[in-house]
């Protein structure tokens, strides 16, 4: 470690702020100078990027202590900082460029991402900056060009941001196979990770150093600044017994609003991209002369839209912003002093990364106020800061063997000047994503990038790469071409641009919505009422409307389970609740509810199963709560009605939720213990789930964007992208070839794997079986529904509902007999 120390240092740059820098960044800096690499865990706004980048730049200084000997021109490119967002790209190249500027060092920050002009490109292709900002996608495009390794492989560090987000998706594959290639070119590279809310440090560290042999074990950094989060909640006055979910809406808008006038600046955080536009209208109805100053900002407003918004936050100009997770990330809104949290943040990590969003400084306090939609996110809201509390974070499990991402890496190498076979396998191997990759998959995705596998190779357009003396080069400049407009992993929603018929683009909204709607629908988007005009070309053109209403775009992708850890928090609240004790103010607010439900039935605890039979006039009915989040209860309640109706011939109805699910059928299904064990039994699991969720079906629709990643099907050309129904059409087709032609491809036992580890989350599942098993079962018979079955009862209405009566009003009458029996106890 070198001792000496220039004149002017990072401490002085600090000195002059008045910062004092945390210890867990010292301890970073040091680890840095020590040639270290590894993971920095630190709570939202306490300065992890600075943990990094100070100890970058201090180093450099304690090498460059002679002034008069700095270099005249500015540094090569010595850190690449991956960021998971652009919007996190814009905003960190302003912090990074404060101390080099002050410290007037010769080095230089810029950023590139795929909204980089395409003069700064040109730039950059002459000399990159000394530090460059960008994401998993450019990094890949630039690893695509034939000098890649004469611009990147001087490289001394590579610093990923935000890797919670990245970690357990297919862009954190891509990231891993970047990084390969980065180390494989310079050994010594430093590799370190940034990180906030996240359960599982050391595996997600393993997971970005990935496993070289003879490597140094990832250092950890955590940073136990204390960070004060205050978590409170909006008590409704009136507390309903048998709470629905949807209906509240907005019924909490003006203790909202008070919260909001209590603050300088607000963000208020929903769960949906739908309920960001309707409590924004509700909140520009209720205060007209606010129109100025709240803005409405989610992933599917243009691009431009949302940069304003994100400015006049740092601007200290915006009193409220109604936002979904497109603001979760670390963007450094310092002048934002509380966060609002409408409904369940469904998971602890969420909730933290959320409030973190508020007092985004050392020092300040991060406050989060939460706000029901239901009694019982009530509960969930006093789980969440009892778990909280006790530092109980999910954790985030990362992909293996994503193949069609592997196929999309080995084009990309082979048109930056091709590869020898051998030694990219060595290279993909100390990844962990690849690891555990045999030589006969590796020989099969080497021929599916070649000839296209063994159900294609008599189509030359699926010829990608040709071997050539021993390298695998491209076939030809088209396929260049192509490939590096294809480069990413992002399997973006089937989207429709939304335009003024006069110009002016507001955003996207998804195909299967504007479906539905014809020339003269109203609907609400971006804030404002807007009629169709007309759909072509893959954009709707609209006008602005008079009419105060209209539909709210749904967005698929939008809606959270449940966590395995809020869930297990939940049902020790629920073991409280019946043992009497009442000790937050959330839980004294619902304890009427729980009562009942007690009274009535039985409040579950973590080690009970409840099952609850009833007679409807639709049939006879089951309700299950495992308390798993509502992919797992889905999963569950299929498996269920399954192997019911094996036995014994039924139609049985299933409607999930976060808690647990109904089973709804014309045959009786009160079955005694060992008949309930026999059914929630993990044996022949996987067979039974594959018969009963037509995961054919299932697995024919995520293979679409597998073979986009894996370069089957080309997306289209930059402003003239191929519709969602051509794709799915193309996908379909390549899918059914290979069922036919290729059982064994890769592709299809990727895509069978993802329907049951994604969407059906079967380790999960199995995992609540298996928990399962060593329950006690509360079988119990209840006469009329109870506060936890009415929920389930109430959606089933809603969406199956087939009488001439509205569903809300049978609801609401079913509610009224179901007080009057409660009384007023």
């Amino acid at each position: 470690m070198i001792e000496s120390r220039p004149l002017i240092s990072i401490d002085h740059w600090l000195a002059e702020r008045s910062w004092r820098p945390f210890d867990y960044q010292r301890r970073a800096w040091q680890a840095y100078r020590d040639g270290e690499s590894g993971l920095v865990h630190a709570p939202t706004g306490t300065g992890k990027s600075y943990s990094i980048w100070l100890g970058v730049l201090d180093n450099w200084l304690a090498t460059h202590s002679q002034r008069d000997c700095w270099p005249t021109k500015p540094e090569p490119i010595q850190l690449l900082w991956i960021t998971p967002m652009r919007a996190l790209a814009n905003d960190l190249v302003g912090s990074l460029r404060a101390p080099v500027a002050d410290l007037a060092m010769p080095w230089t920050v810029g950023i590139r991402t795929g909204d980089t002009s395409a003069a700064e490109r040109k730039k950059q292709k002459a000399r990159l900056p000394t530090a460059l900002v960008t994401t998993p996608e450019s990094m890949s495009l630039m690893l695509s060009y034939p000098d890649a390794r004469e611009r990147l492989g001087e490289l001394q560090c590579v610093v990923v941001d935000e890797w919670h987000e990245l970690l357990g998706t297919k862009r954190g594959v891509q990231t891993e196979l970047g990084l390969a290639r980065l180390r494989n070119w310079n050994p010594r590279l430093q590799t370190w990770g940034l990180s906030a809310t996240l359960g599982n440090l050391e595996e997600a560290a393993q997971v970005l150093m990935g496993h070289r042999p003879g490597a140094d074990r990832p250092c950890i950094v955590s940073g136990e600044t204390p960070k004060e989060i205050q978590i409170r909640t909006i008590l409704p006055v009136d507390i309903e017994r048998f709470p629905w979910a949807g209906h509240l809406g907005v019924r909490l808008l003006d203790q909202v609003i008070a919260v909001i006038e209590q603050a300088k600046s607000t963000l208020l955080f929903t769960n949906t991209r739908s309920q960001t536009e309707i409590w924004f209208r509700a909140l520009l109805a209720a205060r007209p002369a606010w129109a100025a100053e709240i803005a409405l900002h989610h992933g599917s407003l243009d691009r431009d839209v949302r940069s304003y918004v994100e400015g006049r936050l740092r601007d200290g100009t915006m009193r409220c912003v109604v936002c979904t997770s497109s603001l979760d990330l670390g963007v450094d809104f310092t002048p934002v002093d509380q966060v609002i949290q409408i409904g369940s943040p469904k998971g602890i990590a969420r909730l933290l990364q959320r409030a973190g969003r508020s007092g985004h400084q050392p020092g300040a306090v991060s406050r989060v106020v939460c706000v029901p939609t239901h009694a019982f996110e009530l509960v969930e809201y006093a789980a969440a800061r009892s778990a909280a509390m006790r530092r109980q974070i999910e954790g985030r499990q990362p992909i293996e063997l994503a193949m069609d991402v592997l196929a999309q890496q080995l084009v990309t190498i082979g048109i930056a000047g091709g590869f020898i076979a051998d030694e990219l396998l060595a290279e993909v191997r100390t990844t962990h994503a690849f690891r555990r990759l045999t030589d006969t998959q590796w020989q099969w995705v080497l021929d599916f990038v070649v000839r296209g596998g063994q159900s294609l190779r008599a189509y030359p357009e699926y010829s990608r790469l040709m071997p050539v003396d021993g390298r695998y080069v491209p076939v030809s400049q088209r396929v260049v071409r192509m490939h590096r407009m294809s480069i990413g992993t992002i399997s973006s929603d089937a989207s429709v641009q939304v335009k003024y018929l006069k110009g002016g683009r507001l955003g996207t909204v998804e195909e299967s919505f504007l479906a539905r709607l014809r020339p003269g629908d109203c609907f609400v988007f971006a804030g404002k009422t807007l009629e169709l005009a007309l759909v072509r070309d893959l954009t709707a053109y609209v006008r602005k409307s008079k009419k105060t209403s209209g539909t709210v775009p749904r967005w698929d992708g939008g809606r959270f389970p449940l966590s395995s850890q809020l869930a297990a928090a939940v049902r020790e609240k629920f073991a409280d609740a019946r043992d009497g004790l009442f000790d937050d103010p959330e839980m004294k607010t619902v304890r009427p509810v729980l009562q009942l439900q007690n009274d009535w039935s039985q409040l579950p605890g973590p080690n009970d199963l409840l099952i609850e039979n009833s007679k409807a006039r639709e049939g006879h009915q089951v309700f299950v709560y495992p308390f798993e989040g509502r992919s797992v209860n889905e999963g569950l309640a299929m498996l269920l009605a399954y192997r019911i109706a094996r036995n014994d011939p039924a139609s049985i109805t299933v409607t999930p939720n976060d808690y647990g699910f109904e089973l709804l059928s014309s045959s009786s299904l009160e079955f005694d213990e060992p008949r309930w064990r026999k059914l929630l039994s993990t044996e022949d699991l996987l067979e039974d789930l594959l018969d009963c969720l037509n995961a054919s079906e299932l697995a024919r629709r995520q293979f679409r964007d597998i073979a986009r990643v894996a370069g089957l099907v080309f997306s289209g050309y930059p402003g003239a992208p191929k519709s969602t129904r051509q794709l799915q059409a193309s996908s379909g087709l390549l899918y059914d070839v290979f069922c036919e032609y290729d059982a064994h491809n890769l592709l299809l036992d990727q895509a069978r794997r993802e329907v049951l580890t994604q969407q059906l989350e079967s380790g999960r599942m199995f995992a609540a079986l298996e928990r399962i098993s060593s329950m006690r079962l509360l079988l119990r018979f209840t006469p009329r529904l109870t506060p936890l079955s009415f929920p389930l009862w109430a959606a089933r209405i809603q969406t199956s509902h087939l009488t001439t009566e509205k569903a809300s009003t049978r609801i609401e009458r079913m509610v009224k007999q179901l007080e009057k029996a409660a009384g007023d106890k």
